[in-house]
């Protein structure tokens, strides 16, 4: 029998693939009521107001109108891009392991993430397993953001594969739905125990 055709490479999104990212572990430092807290993210910085940012949208002119309507809270307004960093809790282990040992097999690695052109680099150096990517498609570069069908067709013409060829790994469930109706082979990351399994199914490890 012929052998079965999986796929030739993997591609990564960041946020809690890669790396951990969650704004309540720097506004939890910020704010010491955990409800004011919350109501913060809920009400001004919020997860619809931040995609702008990924959008492409420059931090500067996304918090321009929070800053005129919520005066009270520049210094956490501000913190969002100046504190960055403090919203990540380091690499996930079982993701670094993989892609380390992807490497030294010589399978290809790509990324594909909603991130900011702005903190693209920065969120790059937390973890030196992102040497491993041959190229980043970022939305905040290409303005075009997962799960739009296009990104995910722009980045098979970047990586040079075919749909099928790609093996993508991400935590949000629109966007690996979107890659698998264009034809990617996917796995929805909800525990990093489970991306050695899904690579070893595959024959990549």
């Amino acid at each position: 029998m012929p052998k079965a055709v999986g796929p030739k490479a993997v591609v990564w999104d960041f946020g809690n693939v890669i790396v951990r990212w969650d704004p309540r572990t720097l506004y939890s430092k910020i704010f010491s009521d955990p409800a004011e807290r919350d109501r913060f993210l809920s009400d001004v910085c919020t997860l619809e107001w931040h995609a702008a940012h990924d959008a492409g949208v420059p931090f500067a002119e996304n918090r321009a109108p929070l800053l005129k309507a919520f005066p009270q809270y520049e210094a956490q307004i501000l913190a969002w891009e100046q504190r960055w960093g403090e919203m990540f809790t380091g690499a996930i282990a079982e993701t670094e392991a993989a892609m380390h040992e992807l490497a030294v097999r010589g399978v290809p690695q790509f990324g594909l993430s909603n991130i900011s052109h702005e903190t693209l680099a920065s969120t790059k150096a937390i973890s030196p397993a992102f040497a491993h990517l041959r190229d980043v498609v970022a939305s905040g570069e290409v303005k075009l953001m997962k799960p739009d069908p296009a990104i995910f067709r722009l980045a098979c013409e970047r990586f040079g594969y075919a749909p099928a060829d790609l093996l993508f790994f991400d935590d949000g469930l629109k966007n690996i739905e979107a890659a698998r109706a264009e034809g990617w082979d996917v796995h929805h990351v909800t525990d990093p125990a489970t991306i050695r399994p899904a690579l070893e199914a595959r024959g990549l490890l």
